[in-house]
Protein backbone atom coordinates (compact mmCIF):
# COMPACT_ATOMS: atom_id res chain seq x y z
CA UNK A 1 0.00 0.00 0.00
CA UNK A 2 1.61 3.06 -0.84
CA UNK A 3 1.94 5.62 2.31
CA UNK A 4 -0.58 8.68 1.12
CA UNK A 5 -3.02 5.35 1.05
CA UNK A 6 -1.87 4.64 4.71
CA UNK A 7 -2.24 7.84 5.73
CA UNK A 8 -6.16 7.88 4.85
CA UNK A 9 -6.58 4.55 5.55
CA UNK A 10 -5.42 5.23 9.51
CA UNK A 11 -7.18 8.60 9.83
CA UNK A 12 -10.67 7.08 8.05
CA UNK A 13 -10.31 4.11 10.50
CA UNK A 14 -9.64 6.09 13.78
CA UNK A 15 -11.95 8.19 14.70
CA UNK A 16 -9.18 9.68 17.35
CA UNK A 17 -5.59 9.45 15.92
CA UNK A 18 -2.46 11.46 17.30
CA UNK A 19 0.49 11.48 15.05
CA UNK A 20 3.61 11.68 17.37
CA UNK A 21 6.87 10.99 18.22
CA UNK A 22 7.16 8.04 20.77
CA UNK A 23 4.37 6.32 22.28
CA UNK A 24 2.26 7.42 24.86
CA UNK A 25 3.68 5.45 27.17
CA UNK A 26 7.01 6.74 26.61
CA UNK A 27 6.88 9.94 24.48
CA UNK A 28 9.82 11.10 22.83
CA UNK A 29 9.27 14.50 22.96
CA UNK A 30 7.87 17.07 25.22
CA UNK A 31 5.44 18.46 22.48
CA UNK A 32 3.87 14.70 21.95
CA UNK A 33 4.10 14.12 25.53
CA UNK A 34 2.19 17.22 26.41
CA UNK A 35 -0.55 16.43 23.74
CA UNK A 36 -0.94 12.56 25.15
CA UNK A 37 -1.43 13.78 28.87
CA UNK A 38 -3.94 16.44 27.33
CA UNK A 39 -6.03 13.42 25.48
CA UNK A 40 -5.53 11.10 28.25
CA UNK A 41 -6.69 13.46 30.91
CA UNK A 42 -10.15 13.68 28.67
CA UNK A 43 -10.47 9.60 29.82
CA UNK A 44 -11.27 9.21 25.87
CA UNK A 45 -9.76 6.49 23.94
CA UNK A 46 -7.12 7.37 20.77
CA UNK A 47 -5.06 5.26 18.56
CA UNK A 48 -1.73 6.74 17.44
CA UNK A 49 1.19 6.32 15.25
CA UNK A 50 4.91 6.82 16.16
CA UNK A 51 6.37 8.60 13.21
CA UNK A 52 10.10 7.69 14.36
CA UNK A 53 9.49 4.37 12.97
CA UNK A 54 7.45 4.83 10.22
CA UNK A 55 9.58 7.41 8.61
CA UNK A 56 7.61 7.06 5.23
CA UNK A 57 4.77 8.81 7.42
CA UNK A 58 6.82 10.95 8.70
CA UNK A 59 8.09 12.84 5.46
CA UNK A 60 4.39 12.69 3.64
CA UNK A 61 1.92 13.27 6.32
CA UNK A 62 2.73 17.30 6.75
CA UNK A 63 2.96 17.90 2.63
CA UNK A 64 -1.26 15.75 3.08
CA UNK A 65 -1.85 17.58 6.25
CA UNK A 66 -0.47 20.89 4.92
CA UNK A 67 0.93 21.20 8.51
CA UNK A 68 4.19 20.79 8.91
CA UNK A 69 5.18 19.82 12.46
CA UNK A 70 4.18 16.86 14.92
CA UNK A 71 2.56 16.03 16.99
CA UNK A 72 -0.70 16.22 14.99
CA UNK A 73 -4.33 15.17 15.93
CA UNK A 74 -6.85 14.13 13.82
CA UNK A 75 -10.54 13.42 14.58
CA UNK A 76 -12.91 12.48 12.59
CA UNK A 77 -10.84 12.76 9.71
CA UNK A 78 -10.38 16.37 10.36
CA UNK A 79 -6.64 17.95 11.18
CA UNK A 80 -7.02 19.89 14.84
CA UNK A 81 -3.79 20.70 15.19
CA UNK A 82 -0.07 20.60 16.83
CA UNK A 83 0.67 21.44 20.73
CA UNK A 84 -0.34 24.90 20.67
CA UNK A 85 -3.84 24.66 19.53
CA UNK A 86 -4.47 21.46 21.76
CA UNK A 87 -2.98 22.58 24.68
CA UNK A 88 -5.34 25.68 24.07
CA UNK A 89 -8.51 23.67 23.39
CA UNK A 90 -7.80 21.48 26.50
CA UNK A 91 -7.04 24.76 28.78
CA UNK A 92 -10.69 25.92 27.53
CA UNK A 93 -12.33 22.66 28.31
CA UNK A 94 -13.09 22.54 24.26
CA UNK A 95 -10.57 19.23 23.73
CA UNK A 96 -12.48 16.87 26.39
CA UNK A 97 -15.82 18.03 25.02
CA UNK A 98 -15.09 16.97 21.48
CA UNK A 99 -13.19 13.76 22.54
CA UNK A 100 -16.09 12.66 24.76
CA UNK A 101 -18.49 13.41 22.07
CA UNK A 102 -16.62 11.48 19.55
CA UNK A 103 -15.52 8.62 21.69
CA UNK A 104 -19.40 7.95 22.46
CA UNK A 105 -20.74 7.90 19.12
Amino acid sequence: METLDRIKQQIADNSILLYMKGSPKFPQCGFSSQVTQAIMACDTEFAYVDILTNPDIRSELPAYANWPTFPQLWVKGELIGGCDIVMEMYQQGELKSLLVEVDSE
